[in-house]
């Protein structure tokens, strides 16, 4: 870490060093992109051919969506790797950047089913390598002990919200008043900005540390390396050639699979910390009190992030638009979250200081409100009938209701993660967080497609009224997690 004086007086960037400046102008236009792209793929893959469209039914392409959102997630690991082992992080970032914007083009070109597919390919990978490096990069401006860091990082993911917000606006505009492969082309601009963003400042204004892999492979690793991931691709290949062979090989049996994957990995991590012989007694209860916690980040993302599938085909389907896209509802998301952090910061901070309430608390409320928000989109139904069109404010107030929960499990998952971690699995515990996500929505790519006018209340319903449940389990459970959460604050054996 560099700590020179010159690093220390750098505060040409609100008084945060430059290098933030660089981030959090590619990061917003990464995210500007992404959310762009996603605000309108459903639609464009639901609506027919004289609309644009690819003509998929409707349950097809809401488990496309959620399947895509979870092995971006996945694709994570691959990037921290390549990061950590091979790249480091600056190559890392702007290879992603690059795979992101050809996908984009991918989707810019009038290539049907192949354009689609293929850039799901490039944009999962490619936000796999850049999504989580960006954020180390930031991490490494900061000496251990400066006082910005927190700041830095909240104008950082300020970035983040503000091309999320901007996107679904810009995008969804051009796909309802020209065609979606140009609102599909703004989407490979914005990612075009990003990276040339990123080349001309990133190589001034990062420290170099960035440029640099931290864990390079060595030469004996090499070798085992490559004949683990041989084994993956030829256990991949035999597994497709199965499914061909036996003519089951569909775009649902490959979400089935990969829903498989997805879900399998998590549970792999955590047998590995708990059966390691580098995790004490008292690591190894701070796992078991981090799983009901994990649980319950599934079940809240899992609600969550159906705001772009089930959410978004309630826009289209039974809104009265007036004109506006259905796509602009996306923005609501990143809308809350900045008009809600200000709040929370000062609430956790400054009201209630010491006598906030503890990480399992914040987490059954933060289900209770998901819970509520699905229970609120069954009651229009209820009152008017399936086939009404809606006031859109039904969409504001549950969107409202479930970034609340956000606000409560978010950003106190990810400390809880760092704070409950094993030390040999700092970095996988994050990792691991973050595939709660994952997770959720590869359970969604089976859950969305129950989904359809004739089941809309009951669905919201009885997902909302689960998550309910558990958020008053968790509850109960709180002073039991706490317990096995504060053992670890012993010697270890």
């Amino acid at each position: 870490m560099d700590n020179s004086p010159e690093q220390k007086r750098d505060t040409s960037f609100f008084g945060q060093p430059r290098g933030l400046m660089t981030l959090f102008f590619t990061e917003m236009w990464e995210r500007f992109s992404y959310y762009g792209m996603r605000a309108i793929l459903l639609f464009y893959m639901i609506y027919a051919a004289d609309k644009g469209g690819l003509g998929f039914n409707e349950a097809t392409g809401a488990a496309i969506m959620s399947i895509y959102g979870s092995m971006v997630y996945l694709s994570g690991i691959v990037g921290g790797y390549l990061s950590d082992r091979v790249l480091g992080p600056w190559r890392t970032v702007f290879y992603g950047g690059v795979l992101i914007m050809f996908g984009h083009i991918a989707l810019a070109m009038p290539l049907h089913e192949i354009g689609l597919f293929g850039s799901i390919a490039l944009i999962t990978l490619g936000t796999g390598l850049l999504k989580p490096n960006v954020a180390t990069m930031v991490g490494n401006l900061y000496d251990a002990n400066d006082e910005r860091r927190d700041a830095g990082f909240s104008i950082y993911v300020f970035g983040i919200n503000l091309g999320a917000f901007i996107a679904p606006l810009l995008v969804g505009w051009f796909q309802v008043h020209v065609n979606f492969h140009v609102a599909f082309s703004l989407a490979a601009i914005g990612m075009f900005f990003g990276l040339v963003q990123y080349s001309l400042d990133g190589r001034k204004h990062l420290k170099d540390v960035s440029h640099q892999a931290p864990s390079p492979l060595q030469p004996n690793e090499i070798a085992p390396l490559m004949w683990k991931l041989a084994g993956i691709v030829i256990a991949f290949i035999a597994i497709i050639g199965i499914m061909a062979g036996t003519h089951s090989l569909s775009i649902n049996s490959v979400i089935n699979l990969l829903t498989f994957v997805a879900i399998l990995v998590p549970v792999i991590y955590f047998v590995v910390m708990l059966t390691s012989k580098k995790t004490t007694k008292a690591e190894r209860k701070r796992v078991w009190a981090y799983i009901p916690l994990f649980v319950a980040a599934m079940l809240f993302w899992s609600i969550e992030e159906q705001g772009s599938v089930v959410l978004a085909l309630f826009a289209s389907n039974q809104t009265a638009l007036h004109g506006m896209p259905a796509s602009w509802f996306q923005s609501l998301n990143p809308l809350f979250i900045m008009l809600f952090t200000p709040f929370f910061v000062w609430l956790w901070s400054k009201k209630l200081r010491d006598k906030q309430p503890s990480t399992g608390v914040k987490f059954s409320l933060g289900l209770a409100f998901a819970g509520l928000s699905f229970v609120w989109m069954a009651v229009p139904g209820m009152m008017f009938g399936v086939n009404h069109q809606f006031n859109p404010l039904w969409l504001v107030a549950s969107w409202a209701l479930v970034e609340v929960g956000e606000m409560l499990i978010s950003p106190v998952g990810l400390s809880a993660s760092a704070k409950m971690a094993p030390v040999a699995f700092q970095a996988q515990m994050l990792t691991v967080w973050n595939l709660s996500d994952a997770t959720a929505q590869a359970a969604n790519a089976q859950l969305v497609q129950l989904y359809s006018k004739s089941t809309e209340i009951n669905y919201f319903l009885i997902i909302g009224i689960i998550t309910i449940v558990a958020g008053l389990l968790l509850w109960f459970a709180t002073k039991k997690i706490k317990a096995l959460s504060e053992g670890l604050t012993e010697t270890a054996e």
